[in-house]
């Protein structure tokens, strides 16, 4: 069963049962781009219904739309908010058009639901039109950006919940390691003593400042550009409606949302997304960094240095028995070089718009989309699958302390650097402790050798309070 609908190329037949029309159908034979629909990013469907259901009141209110068409359009964007008929929102992420089919797809879902709660058949758009009526005083170039913005606060918002999460398990383990000490080690020699609670105390702190650039980044996304229309001038808008619509689309999704003070600058300038994924791209470094760590520390678990144990997930190997691989930290990585990719695909896009819009914000929005619902997963499963789950055997990373010449920094102010550099020497030559060459040659008594070498001083945890 089919249904006719027509634009300016003609007349086609779309499915009867679906929700959108003409344009969505043309839209799915031009860009079999990815094969990912709108729908995959359920933040942004939700968010265009929130724009629409923001306009459709400001209209209201302003004499441009009568109350059961209104009503109508609201009660089917709330449906959409709800979580219901995200599966017609089917158009590919990537697309030419500025997001065009997007907005149409919008356009055409609501308005067929809409008439159905009116009681009409789809397609009757004589009744209630997805351009005339669902797009009444917008333009896809005020609609989609402020859309993408919606969604995007709201996605980070779940990033750093998540970003949270990882952040208390490295805390937690700061804790129960806090008195186990360890070599620290610079461009991967040994270096001097630490605590490995202070190892992972590091990594949550990296995690928490990260968090807090990104609270800074997104309040830059809270400027929109609703009632801009095509280009910035608010042709077609009535007096007063950006004011108006954003003070719905503010009530209806509970954000600080503010109108830009140029909406012609506004309506073309993708600098905030540039700004927002290079803190990203900030998140996505260190998260690649820590895994770095966490599989350097983890090697073994014989002949590597084997100071932690990571938590055996899964079978490491189809032909090696018994190997089990840093399988969590290894798939933070790779989310960590996706994201670090798709800063350049945002950078790029930016960069190419052209005089009063740019036509690329499709790839900007799923690029910034999966950098940021995948940091999210990566932060999740790290903390869930990895980290809550890490061991240490404190004797062991003790004997390694004891037997590496890096002991020997923690002298040197007593012993002098060219006394200090002979033991370093003579340690490494013959494979015994610095502190048994030390005695042996009477350069410390016994007594201030123990204070020297106490793992808190060692640590620089007496003087710090153990941070």
């Amino acid at each position: 069963m089919t249904r006719v609908e027509e634009d300016l190329l003609g007349p086609v037949e779309v499915p009867a049962d679906v929700y959108w029309g003409v344009h969505t159908w043309r839209a799915l034979q031009n860009f079999p781009i990815t094969g990912i629909p709108v729908s995959t990013y359920p933040d942004l469907v939700t968010a265009l219904a929130a724009v629409k259901e923001a306009a459709a009141t400001a209209n209201e209110e302003l004499g441009l739309l009568d109350r059961p068409k209104s009503e109508a359009i609201r009660r089917a964007c709330q449906e959409i908010r709800d979580g219901r008929l995200h599966d017609q929102f089917v158009v590919d992420v990537v697309q030419g058009g500025a997001g065009t089919s997007t907005n149409m797809n919008a356009n055409e879902v609501i308005a067929n639901r809409a008439l159905e709660l009116l009681g009409h058949a789809k397609g009757e758009y004589h009744v209630l039109h997805p351009n005339e009526h669902v797009n009444l005083s917008q333009s896809t170039n005020d609609v989609y950006p402020t859309a993408i913005k919606v969604a995007t606060i709201k996605a980070v918002d779940d990033l750093r919940t998540a970003m949270h999460t990882l952040r208390s398990r490295f805390l937690a383990k700061s804790v129960e390691f806090r008195g186990v000490l360890k070599m620290g080690r610079t461009q991967l020699q040994d270096a001097v003593p630490m605590t490995l609670g202070q190892e992972f105390s590091t990594y949550a702190v990296m995690l928490a400042e990260d968090s807090d650039r990104l609270a800074e980044a997104v309040r830059l996304v809270h400027e929109i550009n609703l009632g801009a229309t095509a280009i910035g001038t608010g042709l077609n808008a009535p007096p007063g409606y950006a004011e108006t619509a954003r003070r719905h689309l503010a009530d209806i999704t509970g954000l600080p949302l503010v109108t830009a003070e140029n909406l012609v600058e506004a309506t073309q300038d993708c600098g905030v997304f540039v700004h927002l994924h290079g803190v990203l791209k900030r998140v996505a470094v260190k998260l690649s960094k820590i895994s770095n760590d966490l599989r350097l520390l983890s090697s073994g678990p014989r002949a590597g240095l084997a100071e932690i144990g990571l938590p055996p997930v899964q079978a490491g190997s189809s032909i090696m028995p018994g190997k089990i691989n840093p399988v969590i930290p290894e798939v933070v990585n790779q989310v960590a070089f996706e994201v670090i990719g798709n800063d350049m695909t945002v950078t790029m896009a930016a960069e190419a718009g052209q005089l009063q819009l740019n036509a690329f914000e499709p790839i900007i929005v799923h690029s910034l989309m999966k950098s940021v619902t995948h940091l999210g997963a990566a932060c999740r499963v790290l903390a869930d699958r990895c980290v809550a789950g890490i061991t240490t055997d404190p004797d062991r990373l003790r004997q390694t302390v004891e037997h590496s010449i890096g002991l020997v920094t923690a002298l040197n102010p007593h012993i002098g650097y060219s006394a200090a550099s002979a033991i370093a020497k003579e340690a490494l030559r013959t494979g015994r402790g610095v502190a048994e060459l030390v005695l042996e040659k009477n350069l410390l008594p016994p007594d201030q050798l123990a204070r020297l070498l106490d793992p808190a001083q060692l640590a620089g945890e007496s003087s710090t309070g153990g941070r």
